[in-house]
C-alpha cells in the first residue's frame, strides 16, 4: 500500500512541478532565482529547523544525520533506510504602493535515501535548490506597458553524502553536491505611434547554462543532561564554491497579437559574448555557516534554535549586473520545536502524531533601490504515522504564513501561504539471523 501511496504522490508533484513555476517571486528576477532550499517539511514545519536528527527521519541540511545509533526497538541491531519525498503549494499576493495582484506555484520538493551501515550511513537525493519564474511589466507616462520582463527555469542539486558515528550521539559528516539548471529570460521594449503599438516590437532574449559542484559539512553531538532532558546541538559549514555559466543572447524583432499577448519572432541576430568576455563567466556561491542548539525530552518534546549567516556580498553575476541591485551578508534565526502526546498510545492515533510549530526571520542579502529585503515566515505541521508501526514511517503536513520584501522605493511586498506534504517511509533492510 505504502509503495503504491508513493508513486502516486511522485506522479502528481511531478506532473505539477513541469506544468507550473515553482516560483511566482517577482524577486526571482535576481540572482539565479530565490531559494528553494529551506529543509524537508518536518524542518520547515518548525521554521527551518534542522539541528535535530533521529532514526527515523531525512534530514537534508545536516549531513552528519545520516550515522546514528540503532534503535532499541530493533534490539539495537539496526536503524531503518529512510525515504522521503515532499512537495509544496505556494500562493502569494503582490501588493505595491499603486497595485495588487496574485500568484501560485506547485513543485515537487526533494526526494532523498538515507542507507545505514554499521556505524556509516549514506544519503542520496535531488531537489530543486533555487526557482526563477516571474512576469512583470513595466508603464509609462501614458499607463500603456514600456516594458515586460519574463522569467523561467533554476538550479538543481544532486548530492551524494555519507555521515560516521564517531563516539555515542556524536557524528560527523559532509555532502557533495552538483548543482546544474538554466535560466532563461527577457525583455520586450514596446514602442508606440500616437499612444497606438507599432507593428514589430524588440526582444532581448538571455540563457544561462549552469553546473558546478560544492560542498556541505556537517557534526551533531547529543547528550543527556539530566534523567529525562536531552542537549541536541548542530553545526554546519558550506565553503565558497563557483558555478560555470554558459551564456546566450539575442534580439529579436516581434509581432504581438493583441488578443493573447503572444509573441511570434521575425528575425533574430545573436550578441557574440565571446567577444565581450562573457559566453562563459563564473558565479560565486557564498560560503555559509550555521549553529544550532536545543533541549527536550526523547519521544515527547523539542525545543531548539538555529543560526544561519551566508556571505551573500560575495555574490556576483557578470552578466546580469545592475546599478540598482546590490548584495550583503544574509542570516537566518529559525526558533521552533514539536510536541508528541503520547508516542506509544495503542489507542489514540492522534495522540502518536508530531505536532511542530516555529517562526523564521531572514535577511535574503537582496538590496534593491537601496532597500534590504527580508523575509519572515511562521510555520505549524503535523505527523501522523502511516503503514505497518514497527516501521514508524509518517505522513507530514506543514504550513507556513509569511511575507518577503517591502512597498517602500517602488518595490513589491509578498504575501505567501506556503502548503506542504511529504511522506518519510521506512524500511527494515538488515536482519540479523537469529536461526541457522
Amino acid at each position: 500500500m505504502i509503495k503504491k501511496l508513493v508513486l502516486v504522490f511522485i506522479a502528481f508533484f511531478a506532473i505539477q512541478s513541469y506544468s507550473q513555476q515553482a516560483t511566482a517571486s517577482p524577486y526571482s528576477f535576481y540572482g539565479i532565482g530565490t531559494l528553494n532550499f529551506k529543509g524537508t517539511v518536518e524542518n520547515r514545519s518548525m521554521g527551518g529547523l534542522s539541528i535535530y536528527t533521529d532514526s527515523i527521519h531525512v534530514n537534508l541540511k545536516n549531513p552528519a544525520s545520516y550515522a546514528g545509533e540503532n534503535l532499541a526497538i530493533w534490539g539495537d541491531e539496526s536503524r531503518p533506510v529512510k525515504f522521503a519525498v515532499g512537495g509544496g503549494y505556494q500562493s502569494t499576493s503582490l501588493e505595491s504602493e499603486t497595485s495588487k495582484g496574485r500568484a501560485s506555484a506547485t513543485s515537487l520538493s526533494y526526494v532523498a535515501l538515507s542507507i545505514p551501515v554499521g556505524k556509516l550511513g549514506f544519503g542520496f537525493g535531488i531537489l530543486p535548490y533555487t526557482s526563477v519564474g516571474y512576469k512583470l511589466e513595466s508603464l509609462n507616462g501614458d499607463g500603456n506597458p514600456e516594458n515586460k520582463f519574463t522569467g523561467e527555469g533554476g538550479l538543481n542539486r544532486v548530492y551524494f553524502g555519507a555521515g560516521y558515528l564517531i563516539a555515542k550521539g556524536l557524528s560527523i559528516g559532509a555532502d557533495l553536491n552538483y548543482n546544474f539548471g538554466n535560466v532563461k529570460n527577457n525583455i520586450v521594449a514596446f514602442q508606440y505611434d500616437n499612444g497606438v503599438p507599432v507593428q514589430f516590437q524588440s526582444r532581448e532574449n538571455n540563457r544561462s547554462d549552469l553546473s558546478g559542484l560544492s560542498l556541505n559539512i556537517g557534526l551533531s553531538y547529543k547528550a543527556m543532561v539530566t534523567d529525562k532532558l536531552e542537549l541536541v546541538t548542530g553545526v554546519t559549514y558550506t565553503p565558497e564554491s563557483s558555478i560555470a555559466s554558459k551564456n546566450e543572447r539575442s534580439f529579436s524583432t516581434i509581432t504581438v497579437n493583441s488578443n493573447t499577448g503572444q509573441e511570434f519572432a521575425i528575425n533574430t541576430v545573436n550578441v557574440d559574448l565571446e567577444a565581450l568576455g562573457l559566453l562563459e563567466t563564473d558565479l560565486v556561491l557564498p560560503a555559509k555557516t550555521s549553529f544550532g542548539i536545543g533541549i527536550g525530552q526523547q519521544r515527547s518534546w523539542f525545543l531548539g534554535a538555529e543560526y544561519t549567516t551566508q556571505k551573500t556580498s560575495d555574490f556576483s553575476n557578470p552578466l546580469y549586473d545592475s546599478i540598482d541591485t546590490a548584495y550583503e551578508d544574509g542570516s537566518v534565526l529559525s526558533i521552533g520545536g514539536f510536541f508528541i502526546p503520547q508516542y506509544n498510545s495503542f489507542n489514540s492515533f492522534l495522540k502518536r502524531g508530531v505536532y511542530r510549530a516555529g517562526l523564521r526571520m531572514e535577511k535574503t542579502g537582496l538590496v534593491i533601490n537601496d532597500e534590504s529585503i527580508n523575509e519572515f515566515g511562521m510555520s505549524f505541521g503535523v505527523g501522523l504515522p502511516v503503514g505497518d508501526s514497527r516501521l514508524l514511517s509518517n505522513a507530514n503536513i506543514g504550513i507556513e504564513i509569511g511575507k518577503r520584501g517591502t512597498k517602500k522605493s517602488n518595490l513589491i511586498q509578498e504575501n505567501f501561504i506556503n502548503f506542504q506534504l511529504s511522506l518519510s517511509l521506512n524500511d527494515r533492510w538488515f536482519n540479523k539471523r537469529k536461526y541457522d
